[in-house]
């Protein structure tokens, strides 16, 4: 949100001081994951230079909602401040729950996994359709619904995203992959290589277009079935057949021997 919108939504232009144990995380917030060294250092910042950005939060009942600034909560809850600067505003939850969404993805600090689950929390919590999410945020509607699609991805593969360090497209070109294990393992393949966008889809282009490697395996032990029962037949007709089957890291050697 712009400045002078936020400005229609102040209580007053003064920054009060609130108790930190009275200050309560927003569940709309976006941003999930908070690197435990960043906010060492910025507690130490903290405690040397205070906190130079007020919070912003809401009167709630039996305190203050956090509207942004949790980073900061955080760090000075560390820093062993007790009282945090704050500017209090007038906002509902639709309203509180899309500053802390915008705020965080005009400072560009979400992942776009947090990007994605931010923009469901506000379409689940508040009713909203695509077309309506995306117009708040200032998107196409096809940049949204290109969001929404990566949490398609189990919770495992979602993690091993965030993880590896890869990219939202990298996250979308292994949505094509049929199940959590072949996207796991693929995505494993990706970071070994250190593939890029185009790599990594030219390699799922080859992991799709292969054969089956488990039909594959039916078919040989079907075979392998059938030749059983035949040699059994043979064997039962009073001929004296017999075979030798090892098996290598490579390779099924089966020998028959048949008399003449």
């Amino acid at each position: 949100m712009q400045c002078q919108k936020l400005k229609t939504y102040m209580e007053t232009g003064r920054v009060v001081f609130l108790p930190a144990q009275s200050i309560h995380p927003n569940p709309a917030q976006p941003r999930k994951v908070f690197a435990p060294g960043a906010l060492d250092e910025l507690a130490e910042s903290i405690r040397l230079h205070g906190i130079l950005q007020p919070l912003s939060v809401r009167r709630q009942e039996g305190g203050f909602e956090l509207i942004s600034g949790e980073r900061r909560l955080r760090a000075a809850q560390l820093a062993g401040v007790t009282d945090i600067p704050c500017i209090l505003m007038r906002m509902d939850d639709l309203e509180s729950g899309m500053a802390a969404l915008v705020e965080n993805l005009q400072r560009q600090d979400l992942d776009f996994i947090e990007e994605a689950q931010g923009i469901r929390y506000l379409m689940e919590h508040f009713g909203m359709r695509q077309e309506q999410a995306a117009r708040l945020l200032g998107k196409s509607q096809s940049a949204v619904a290109n969001k929404l699609r990566l949490l398609r991805h189990s919770p495992a593969v979602l993690e091993a995203l965030r993880a590896a360090g890869l990219t939202e497209r990298h996250g979308r070109a292994l949505l094509r992959l049929p199940d959590e294990e072949s996207t796991l393992g693929a995505l494993r393949e990706i970071v070994r290589q250190n593939m890029s966008v185009a790599q990594t889809e030219r390699y799922i282009d080859r992991l799709l277009n292969a054969p089956n490697h488990g039909s594959s395996r039916a078919n040989i032990g079907a075979f392998l079935n059938n030749l059983t029962q035949n040699l059994q037949k043979i064997q039962l007709s009073g001929i004296p057949a017999v075979s030798e089957r090892r098996e290598t890291d490579s390779q099924i050697v089966l020998t028959i021997t048949i008399p003449k």
